[in-house]
């Protein structure tokens, strides 16, 4: 009974077949707001009395704007064609009909219910309930690569009554078992099921299932029965759509658009007005101008609002979101390919796993880090431990050669902990690593004769072999025992309940039956949960509850209690009812568990050393530098959380720390002072819900005052509930930066998430926008590449919007000459190629390539990252000045032509004082004008950047050439019309010299004021290129050991840059 409409095992990720991608592509990429109003523009270009504009200057950017994006979706979803066939086309064996052999069957034919077996390296159809397999007790190994990108293998067991009676093919074909679950969902983790078969019914979890997706590893073949196919399938319903980030330059892109639009609407109303006007005055009593038709100035000006819609649309750029996509494209991969970011330990390479963000890379201002496997190595070595109040683990070398099962790599320092274990005199040391080695859900695995252990987390692995060195060795476990050898006896436990760990619990628990058939509980966890468990007459609390507080190390306490039959029981009773909840059954579980661990008695403490990851201090030190606030969200407890603080140099001795128990005097601080504030504050604090905002933002603005914070004892809700709240309050651009399953909601919380590929699994990197194998590598990603671009956007964006307000605005000045009447001043061919070849390439390449300093330079100065953090390169001023300065220049564009035009005469003794070649003369004019100003806007010089320059301006003398030739006016009379007019235009020298003139009046001043902004008020970037260039040539050289030599600091100082006082530390490379 699945209680839902049972799916087909077909999958279907294709979104288009041959009938619907035209019509479904199209309607896709008109909803985004620039194709509409483009196409609208279309739409009105096909009627004559509004246009005067040709429909094709339109339709071939958009044509172009539209075809890249449909070929690149049609690419994309003919790769999930083929591989939707080559899925649904995989084979596996099946019961069907019946039958007691297995058939061969096609993947989308089977369907919930059937009964499958599986073989040695195949793939998993549909999620299935394991019933039997090859291996002992039914241990079923799969690789869950393609569900969560983790390689290391994991284990699952059927239950015990399937493994004893569905091992042959009759049996499975007579299997009539009943299975009542969850509804299809999400969640990879998590199951709730329960089996009714032969009169019983046996609980199911997430350690029966086999998901699809999953590769059978180390075993020769399974038995299952599906339960969820196809879209129902757990990694299905996890290929939906994923939150969508956007950046802080993307959403002040689209209020920029949206202000064009804004300016465009009121510029063609007031040239509409002017032609209404001039109608008026002019246009009604000039007989020549006639057209047949006795429409009123008002109406004509009406029609001609439209047309200077038309005209003035190059105002809102139609390439710009493809170009800016294009440049994102292209700086994602130059981050896959830093070699400086490889980990070849893991042969790991950095990954940008989005192509959206990478300019917000460069406005960071609040780092939100995990601790353990983040910061730390999560590489766990088990250092000293403490056991009925006695501390071991401080004084020399153990040798563990009398072990036959020891684990060469482990070393442990004191040999009294091992006399005692020998002697067997002290039955806490005994039950201490007993409790180590049956406390766990390890896997044992022998292969060459040697003993391997595969565990769920390093933690788990540590302490096992920790107590397989001392003698206390986990050698295998079934369904409902376990097997340890004691000091070379060994023995086997009956196992009458496993109490499971979980982030909320903190601890885990096993219930046992030992010799004799007396039950015991043991119980491992931290230090809060189990202090609060223990039984009020237990002494040894004092000794273990502040051990190992100054050291570095990750503790858990041990504990036991002793259960009689009768409460075993009853208390059993509830846990199988429990067990077999078919909803809530976690929380059902949760409370069980409560009642029975209780009144514990403390055997001690395990000490487990996890080191920091090279490079910690110096990344953290330099990341201050830049300005950006680190905060680390830890599960530890404050005093190891407050000593990894000083190891990574987030704190130091000069650091007042302030903790937050001492913090509630100074949020009351944070509270109005003043009668009126306190009375409208007492208001507000009858609002429950308004009190607590407040209470949010008070300890946001006093932790944001401080240069760093630890949080600890925090759960991953709470982690991503920190993150949302300096978002909120402070409306700051957010890092967060995690290595496990514990990290994914506040990496997904944040503005960008990067994941490390560490020891916990790849959950986190599945979840990230950047991943890399080491912490160090996070400098890098944000000072160099973050940094450039942001610096390369913002360059490119200012130019684009600056070359389009040169271009455009040059029609309304023609507007005062030709009765406001909605002309052109340029041919329409220009006008279509304009920003799709005479302008595009050397602003594409600037917004890849272009770098202000060098990345050594950008690492040893990290103030140079302040610019984006505060949005100094691109807002609203600055669009506003590339408007004035476009603005400017097509003014010059304009009138100098127009001057040189109303007293000219040429070679042949006639004035060319005609349109075609103004309009030649103009064009040609800002061709040379916005290219020359992307090479001075350019600061770092490639072949490939003067290529892009000089081949735009040929590429435009090219094709103007073509376009007015008499060969293709022939061909297309109607849409060629320029005929002869450029050939006669440029072979004038005063043509030529005006073009000159008009080029000198727009750049100079750009040269002039670039020189004295240099001179005068120099950026950042200049002071540390100009110090750089004079270390280098020749007074010094500022690569020298020991932090430069003092000359460079003292043009520091001329500069005005701080020198630090221990230049040594400053993070020269």
């Amino acid at each position: 009974m699945f209680g839902f409409l049972p799916q087909g095992n077909a999958i279907k990720t294709y979104k288009y077949n041959p009938i619907t991608f035209l019509p479904l592509n199209l309607f896709e990429q008109f909803k985004r707001a620039a194709n509409f109003y483009f196409l609208v523009l279309l739409i009105l270009q096909a009627i004559p009395e509004i246009s005067t504009l040709s429909w094709y200057t339109t339709l071939v950017p958009l044509l172009l704007v539209l075809g890249i994006t449909a070929v690149k979706d049609l690419v994309d979803d003919i790769a999930r064609h083929r591989m939707d066939n080559e899925v649904n086309n995989r084979t596996c064996d099946v019961i069907k009909d019946g039958r007691f052999v297995f058939k061969a069957t096609k993947w989308k034919d089977i369907k919930v219910g059937d009964v499958v077996r599986l073989k040695k390296n195949t793939f998993v159809p549909a999620d299935i309930l394991l019933l039997s397999s090859s291996e002992p007790n039914s241990l079923c190994y799969v690789e869950t690569a393609e569900l969560d990108g983790e390689t290391n293998l994991k284990f699952k067991m059927a239950l015990e009554v399937t493994h004893r009676h569905l091992q042959e093919e009759s049996a499975l074909a007579d299997f009539d078992g009943l299975v009542e679950c969850e509804e299809p969902n999400n969640r990879l983790d998590k199951f709730t099921g329960m089996l009714s078969w032969r009169d019983s019914l046996y609980p199911l979890d997430a350690d029966k299932i086999l998901l699809r997706g999953c590769k059978i590893r180390n075993t020769d073949f399974c038995h299952g029965m599906v339960i969820f196919a196809g879209a129902d399938t757990k990694i299905m319903r996890n290929s939906g759509r994923t939150r969508f980030k956007r950046t802080k330059i993307d959403s002040l892109m689209n209020y920029m658009v949206y202000t064009i639009i804004v300016v465009l609407i009121l510029l063609s109303a007031g040239l509409a007005i002017g032609h209404t006007y001039w109608e008026q005055q002019i246009g009604n009593s000039s007989w020549y101008l006639y057209d047949a038709q006795d429409s009123s100035p008002a109406y004509r000006g009406f029609l001609t609002f439209w047309g200077y819609i038309i005209v003035l649309n190059t105002m809102v750029p139609i390439s710009l979101y493809v170009s800016v996509e294009v440049i994102r494209f292209g700086q994602s991969y130059f981050i896959n390919w830093d070699l400086q970011m490889y980990y070849p330990e893991k042969d790991t390479a950095a990954k940008a796993r989005t192509t959206t963000l990478n300019e917000q890379l460069g406005q960071i201002q609040y780092i939100f880090s995990d601790k353990t496997g983040t910061l730390t190595q999560n590489i766990m070595t088990f250092k000293k431990c403490c056991i009925n109040g006695q501390r071991y683990g401080q004084v020399h070398t153990i040798d563990f050669s009398w072990n036959a099962y020891a684990d060469g790599k482990f070393l442990f320092y004191d040999h009294y902990l091992i006399e005692q274990i020998k002697a067997g005199k002290e039955p806490e040391i005994q039950k201490f690593f007993f409790l180590l080695a049956i406390c766990h859900t390890v896997m044992a695995d022998t292969s060459d004769g040697q003993l391997h252990y595969q565990a769920a987390s390093p933690d788990e692995g540590a302490l096992v072999t920790a107590a397989r060195n001392f003698g206390y060795v986990f050698l295998s476990r079934t369904q409902n025992t376990i097997t340890i050898s004691e000091m070379g006896v060994q023995r086997t436990y009956d196992v009458l309940a496993i109490l499971d760990f979980n982030s909320d619990r903190k601890r885990m628990s096993v219930i046992v039956r030992e010799s004799g058939g007396h039950i015991r509980l043991y119980c491992k966890g931290a230090d809060t949960v189990i202090y609060e468990r223990l039984h009020p007459s237990n002494v040894k609390r004092e000794a273990t509850e502040e051990v190992f507080a100054n050291e570095t190390l990750r503790t858990l306490c041990l504990c036991y209690r002793d259960i009689s039959q009768d409460e075993f029981e009853v208390w059993n009773k509830k846990f199988l009812e429990a067990s077999l909840a078919t909803s809530h059954r976690d929380e059902a579980l949760d409370k069980v568990y409560e009642e029975i661990e209780k009144n514990l008695i403390l055997l001690g403490a395990t000490a487990i050393e996890d080191k920091l990851q090279d490079g910690v201090p110096e990344t953290i030190s330099r990341l201050s530098k830049a300005d950006i606030k680190i905060w680390v969200l830890t599960g530890d407890k404050k005093e190891t959380a407050e000593n990894i603080g000083f190891s990574c140099e987030l704190l130091t001795e000069d650091t007042a720390i302030c903790y937050g128990e001492d913090t509630r005097q100074k949020l009351k601080l944070k509270f109005p002072r003043t009668a009126e504030e306190k009375k409208k504050q007492s208001e507000k604090r009858r609002r429950a819900e308004a009190y607590k905002e407040q209470q949010q933002k008070n300890f946001v603005d006093l932790a944001c005052e401080c240069r760093a914070v630890i949080c600890c004892r925090v759960t991953p809700k709470q982690k991503a509930m920190v993150v949302e709240l300096v978002k909120k309050y402070k409306k700051a651009i957010t890092l967060a930066i995690g290595d496990g399953a514990n990290d994914v909601n506040m990496i997904k919380t944040a503005h960008i998430g990067v994941g490390i590929s560490g020891q916990e699994g790849m959950q986190a990197v599945m979840s990230s926008d950047y991943s890399f194998g080491q912490f160090r590598y996070l400098q890098r990603l944000l000072l160099v590449h973050g940094r450039w671009s942001y610096i390369r956007m913002c360059k490119f964006l200012r130019y684009f919007f600056y070359k389009n307000f040169a271009f455009t605005l040059v029609h309304i000045w023609y507007s005062f000459f030709n009765g406001f009447s909605a002309q052109t001043a340029y041919e329409d061919w220009f006008i279509t190629v304009y920003n799709v070849l005479y302008s595009s390439l050397p602003v594409l390449l600037v917004g890849l390539f272009d770098q202000d300093v060098s990345d050594k330079l950008s690492l040893r100065f990290p103030r140079l990252y302040v610019l984006g953090q505060r949005d100094l390169l691109f807002n609203y001023k600055k669009f506003f000045l590339s408007l004035l300065h476009g603005a400017v220049t097509s003014l010059i564009i304009f009138f100098i032509p127009y001057g040189a035009y109303l007293v000219s005469m040429g070679q042949d003794g006639e004035g060319p004082a005609d349109y075609q070649s103004f309009a030649v003369t103009a064009a040609s004019s800002l061709i040379f004008v916005v290219n020359f100003q992307i090479g001075l806007d350019t600061s770092y010089w490639t072949f490939v950047n003067a290529f892009s320059v000089f081949g735009s301006i040929a590429l435009y003398f090219g094709l103007t050439f073509d376009f007015h030739s008499a060969g293709i006016h022939v061909l297309f009379p109607s849409v060629f019309q320029f005929t002869g007019a450029a050939p006669n235009a440029l072979r004038q020298p005063y043509l030529w010299l005006t073009m000159i003139l008009t080029i000198a009046i727009c750049l100079l001043p750009v040269v002039a004021q670039r020189f004295l902004s240099m001179t005068i008020w120099p950026s950042e970037s200049d002071k540390v290129s100009e110090i750089w260039y004079l270390g280098e040539c020749g007074r010094c050289l500022f690569t020298g050991a020991g932090g430069g030599c003092p000359c460079t600091w003292q043009g520091w100082d001329e500069m005005g840059i701080k020198v630090p006082s221990n230049p040594s530390h400053f993070g020269i490379l």
